[in-house]
């Protein structure tokens, strides 16, 4: 009962992961947000600092224009001891005449100094009031170098965080995708391997039924018998082709789909009509032909459970300059909203009470996993049918290459 329990709760996180997903960045944004507030109180906490600094400075200067011999400690202990914050001394016209921390073109003349000084001077004025000292002197500044970094470190850890996370999740993303090929590899195998032995006695009973008196008057059955074992045959090379990687070679599409829809008719719903249409039976694509009838079937098959057991599936083919094979699969079923465009694909997606979801996953897996081409929903509307589509690469592209 506990473990039913724990795969209960896999399934709804795996079937929640888009909320999942957004927990963990909103989360994300509320770190952020607490890195960048905690970092602005320092910056605003060392900004009062350098005021009263520099506050101190303009103290320093006035007591030290007094003149008194007993106070020239202060301009040793605080006006020269000053090394980060910039700050120019300039009188009550604004002309700079001494300066500290400020960083000066190599070898500029005075005249060169006084402009770059005035420059500097004018981009304190906007980012601090001065302060004035005595009637005649004032003092310029701005924030020290250090205080700048800091205000910049908050983005640059976060850049670097944001960097590293999207290199983790890739890495993760990428190991995740070969660890479920390698599942899908495994169990296609094994799935094949089991399917082996029954299918050979099946086949070597069909042969002795062919033989035996039974045969006249059991013709049809034995027939359709054979025809489900060469079908079982079929399935158990998809499989095997799922685990390995399959050969892919020019091939016509339309006698693909013509062996695949002769063999779904019988077996169908009489009460579902399946129609093929093509301009040219001679298109040839590169495909491997048992998974490509796969994907054909499985999207069939779908059809059939969206229309309820009654109504018509249409198969068009259409040439797209020589460069691509296009065949869309239309149903009149009950059809679909935009926002499940893309969830059909999804393992474990299924509106059925039976099943296990992976034909359209497979068939996505087996178009753009080994036919490099794309299976999509092309268009639908509820209550009125879908249109699947596949786009496979034409033989005669792929020799011009």
């Amino acid at each position: 009962m506990k473990n039913r329990f724990q795969d209960l709760k896999s399934i709804d996180l795996y079937h929640n992961r888009g909320k999942v997903k957004w927990v963990i960045f909103i989360v994300s944004i509320i770190i952020s947000i607490g890195s960048i507030y905690y970092t602005d109180l320092l910056v605003v906490e060392l900004k009062d600092r350098e005021k009263r600094q520099v506050d101190l400075y303009a103290s320093a200067i006035e007591y030290a224009a007094s003149g008194d011999d007993n106070l020239t400690w202060i301009y040793q202990e605080i006006i020269v001891e000053n090394t980060s914050i910039p700050v120019i001394i300039a009188d009550a016209l604004g002309n700079p005449y001494e300066h500290k921390n400020i960083k000066l073109r190599p070898k500029s003349n005075e005249n060169e100094i006084q402009e770059q000084l005035r420059v500097e001077l004018l981009r304190m004025k906007a980012e601090y009031e001065p302060i004035m000292a005595t009637e005649d002197v004032f003092i310029y500044y701005r924030n020290s170098e250090l205080l700048r970094r800091l205000q910049f470190y908050p983005y640059v850890q976060l850049s670097v965080i944001l960097v590293f996370g999207l290199l983790a999740y890739t890495v993760f993303n990428q190991s995740k995708i070969a660890e479920q090929n390698r599942v899908w590899a495994g169990l296609t195998k094994e799935t094949a391997h089991q399917l082996g032995t029954p299918l050979a006695s099946l086949m070597a009973w069909i042969e002795y039924l062919k033989n035996s008196p039974v045969w006249e008057e059991n013709k049809e059955v034995i027939q359709e018998m054979d025809k489900d074992v060469i079908k079982l045959r079929m399935v158990t090379e998809r499989f095997s082709n799922i685990g390995s990687t399959p050969v892919i070679q020019p091939e016509n599409v339309f006698h693909a789909i013509e062996d695949t829809v002769n063999y779904l008719r019988p077996r169908l719903s009489s009460k579902v009509d399946i129609n093929l249409q093509s301009p040219d039976h001679d298109m040839i694509a590169m495909v491997n032909k048992p998974l490509f009838e796969w994907v054909v079937e499985n999207i069939c098959k779908n059809a059939v459970d969206a229309m309820k057991g009654r109504g018509g599936i249409t198969i068009q083919l259409i040439k797209d300059a020589d460069k691509y094979i296009i065949v869309d699969i239309t149903d009149s079923g009950k059809g679909m909203e935009k926002s499940m465009y893309k969830k059909v694909f999804n393992p474990g997606f299924t509106t059925r009470q039976r099943g296990w979801g992976l034909g359209l996953t497979l068939a996505k897996r087996i178009m753009e996993g080994y036919h490099k081409g794309k299976i999509f929903v092309k268009n639908s509307e509820v209550g009125k049918g879908t249109t699947f589509r596949i786009v496979l690469h034409a033989a005669q592209a792929d020799k011009g290459h």
